[in-house]
């Protein structure tokens, strides 16, 4: 996947201002259509937020509509790892972890700061154990306990050593009519081995340890790849989902059992409102013309917020004078379209937040076939044996912290007018027994991914420094410096390996510190680092209820926003991986249930769960 050039033109199907023209805001106007429909609820956008909105909405008894821009459902969910930060969620329970709701409080205020909203992060908090049990316990979506997800910074009170996360249960595509199938994203072929997703936790241990000669491992790998040789075969696809597009394929599951209609090559053009100012429904334009939605109850844009608009990310993202200096794991489709039709309609973009992106470091990938893809660098940075340095050779972040803070801390160490890049670097052990980037450890090959130019290599950090254009002398220095304390299982420069989610993220095999190792046997190898994002921020508005305000700060009525179309309740910070996959499907959730008209929460929703 490659970054798309520029913003789409109202044309392509953009959902754009200009496209909305003077008629937005009014349920008159030119509207060529096939037919009209009438809904309950018209749900834009078919990622988590999407469709935590609509199964919701369907269960409470409304007729629901799904219109998706692209070709395919699951958006930029499908191609995540589809862990979800639910803080107090019932599988904690029922493995015997009851966690104050006060402690979640306590961490988020130390780490976010004056972008704390209380009232949105109570809600937060009040619905996560209720939508985890309600999707659990009442929907196709069965979850698995993150037993072992560390919060990212251990040191600030209030901080988790597990439990607070769950992801989808690994789920086989064959449960899901062929029709829909053909519907849904596959997994990012980057984070695949050849299409197959591997799941992190005992899945991907394994995998490591059969690079190794485990026999163990070399069994699970066997019995995990030659079935998916066959499903290639047979159905031309990966048919054991795990991550993100286990999260998406459970939840379209879930809405088909509901009765939701899904229509995908369908973008929304404008909003619809009535005379009184509420919106009523959408024009959207689908494979046979442009036709209108009547929404009854009121429309919830989940379109993924505006990763791919580059004249945004020009005004809004650091070191991108032109937009363009940025690679995003969202799909091209994620250009705003939510945010131009709520601002249409009369919504409030916000920008006031700490980052306006979830910042990802990425290493561009390039493909025998010319295509171009994007690589995220999650686990390999917290791995023993290797460090990220910028062009003057010196390290400049905490590499096993979260994949936010290496963004963030390279743009803060990038001088003004220079590109923000950095190089992951490791030895030869290294790369033999761990990924480093998309290379893969034994018995995969490196020699294609050093004859394509994706990774850098030297007999000496030297010749590795000259190959790179870093700095030979800085790099010399930060590796004799970094092996020095490494030997002793220290970081005294940054800390690294000194809180539970790096030593996690580490090998636990590696002492005297799980993360931390020398780097001295050559060849040595590197792979660029730059900016990249799993989507944005900033964004609509919204209340607690997930209703879009206006710029006197009050909800439209009949207009929601969920996933990255909304300002993110974090205010901009990353406290815990899952902070973006946890509050979409919370909110699509709050959304769909006021939208309903709920009230109380159902009182075996969170707190039925057995396993």
């Amino acid at each position: 996947m490659s970054d798309v050039p520029a913003t789409p033109t109202p044309d392509a199907g953009s959902g754009s201002t200009s496209d909305a023209g003077p008629d937005v805001g009014s349920d008159t106007g030119p509207v060529t259509r096939p037919e009209a429909q009438d809904v309950d609820l018209l749900v834009v956008g078919s990622g988590a937020g999407g469709l935590s909105a609509a199964v919701t909405a369907a269960y409470h008894g409304l007729k629901v509509l799904v219109v998706e821009k692209a070709e395919v459902c699951g958006g930029a969910t499908s191609w995540s790892g589809g862990w979800a930060w639910t803080p107090g969620n019932p599988l904690a329970k029922a493995d015997g972890v009851d966690e104050d709701r006060e402690e979640f409080r306590t961490y988020l205020r130390h780490r976010l700061g004056k972008e704390y909203d209380a009232e949105r992060v109570d809600a937060f908090l009040e619905a996560v154990p209720h939508m985890v049990g309600f999707f659990h316990g009442k929907t196709s979506l069965q979850f698995t306990p993150g037993a072992k997800i560390r919060d990212i910074y251990g040191n600030t009170p209030g901080a988790g050593t597990g439990h607070r996360s769950v992801g989808p249960a690994p789920f086989n595509a064959r449960s899901i009519r062929p029709e829909l199938r053909a519907r849904m994203r596959h997994q990012l072929y980057e984070t695949s081995f050849l299409g197959m997703g591997i799941m992190a936790g005992p899945d991907l241990t394994k995998f490591l340890s059969a690079s190794r000669g485990s026999i163990p491992g070399l069994i699970h790998a066997a019995k995990r790849f030659l079935p998916h040789l066959f499903d290639l075969a047979v159905h031309r696809r990966n048919m054991q989902l795990v991550n993100g597009t286990a999260l998406t394929g459970r939840l379209m599951k879930s809405a088909d059992d509901l009765g939701v209609e899904i229509r995908v090559s369908t973008p929304a053009l404008r909003l619809l409102t009535d005379a009184d100012g509420r919106v009523v429904g959408a024009e959207v334009e689908g494979p046979s013309g442009r036709y209108r939605i009547n929404a009854a109850r009121g429309v919830v844009l989940a379109t993924g917020g505006f990763p791919q608009d580059a004249e945004r990310r020009r005004e809004l993202f650091p070191h991108t004078p032109t937009g363009r200096e940025h690679w995003t794991l969202a799909p091209r489709e994620a250009s705003g379209d939510g945010l131009d039709l709520a601002l249409a309609a009369g919504g409030r973009f916000k920008t006031d937040v700490a980052s306006p992106a979830a910042w990802c470091p990425v290493s561009l990938v390039p493909h025998a076939n010319g295509r171009q893809g994007t690589f995220p660098h999650i686990m390999d940075r917290a791995k023993p044996g290797s460090l990220g340095v910028r062009r003057d050779g010196k390290r400049f972040v905490n590499e096993a912290n979260g994949y936010h803070d290496y963004v963030h801390a390279l743009l803060k160490a990038t001088p003004d007018g220079e590109p923000a890049e950095s190089w992951q670097i490791a030895d030869a052990r290294f790369v033999r027994k761990y990924p480093l980037g998309m290379a893969k450890p034994r018995p995969v090959p490196l020699w294609p991914y050093v004859r394509s130019g994706y990774l850098k290599t030297g007999r000496t950090l030297e010749e590795l420094a000259a190959a790179c254009g870093i700095d030979p002398a800085g790099l010399r220095g930060t590796v004799e410096r970094f092996n020095a304390n490494a030997r002793r299982g220290e970081d005294p420069d940054f800390g690294r390996g000194e809180t539970e989610f790096n030593r996690y993220g580490g090998d636990p095999g590696n002492g005297p510190n799980p993360s931390l190792a020398p780097l001295e046997k050559g060849p040595f190898y590197a792979v660029k680092v730059i900016p990249g994002s799993f989507g944005t921020f900033a964004g609509i508005d919204v209340d607690a209820r997930a209703r879009v305000l206006d710029a006197q700060g009050r909800p439209i009525r009949g207009l929601y926003a969920a996933g990255n179309d909304q300002a993110s309740v974090m205010g901009g910070h990353y406290p815990a991986g899952g902070i973006n996959l946890g509050p979409a499907l919370t909110f699509g959730y709050v959304a769909a249930r006021d939208l309903a008209g709920a009230t109380a929460y159902e009182d075996d929703a969170g707190a039925a769960v057995r396993r």
